[in-house]
């Protein structure tokens, strides 16, 4: 396995992570009790820009992950681990 793997591995593996927990960040977009709650303790227009830049994050980590996966998926030496 070569330096640029090794690197590749662990920029997967960061953005993996990141896009779980950008993921598990964003705000439901339900009617129940849990989205009244939230709607009369935060402010609704700070909160538009905030989600807005949580998206894109989001969409950067996911596209970093695929790219990476893709480029491991072409590089990576067929039948060896280590």
């Amino acid at each position: 396995m070569t330096w640029y793997n090794i690197l590749l591995i662990i920029i997967w593996a960061i953005s993996a992570l990141a896009s779980i927990v950008l993921v598990l960040m964003h705000s439901g977009k339900g009617t129940g009790l849990s989205d009244m709650l939230a709607q009369s303790m935060y402010n609704t227009a700070a909160s538009g820009i905030v989600e807005k830049n949580l998206d894109r994050m989001t969409i950067i980590a996911c596209c970093v992950f695929g790219v990476t996966l893709f480029i491991l998926m072409l590089t990576f030496p067929q039948g060896s681990i280590g």
